[in-house]
């Protein structure tokens, strides 16, 4: 079984994760020593509809499973503009 995921470590504003197609279960982890706010987002890969749509938001580490039901979709984390305050986040999201 390949486990296909991507991992980035982030200490600015309007950084990101590279996106990701997940499908299923997938899990989330935010480590690190940071201050700000880490924003997921997923988007279809539709050509017709690239905005990404933020899903959920935290403040604080975590490691989490979530769950996507549909084919061609996407995701990243990663701070927003105006969101990191100071420190850098260790993001991975896997599948």
């Amino acid at each position: 079984m390949t486990i296909a995921y991507v991992e980035a470590e982030l200490s600015s504003s309007n950084s990101w994760t590279d996106p990701i197609s997940v499908a299923g279960w997938f899990s989330l982890s935010i480590s690190g020593t940071w201050s700000g706010t880490i924003t997921v987002q997923r988007r279809n890969r539709d050509p017709d509809v690239s905005d990404w749509k933020d899903v959920e938001s935290f403040t604080s580490t975590v490691e989490k499973r979530g769950y996507e039901p549909e084919l061609n979709v996407q995701y990243r984390a990663g701070f927003a503009t105006g969101a990191y305050s100071s420190g850098t986040a260790v993001i991975r999201i896997s599948q």
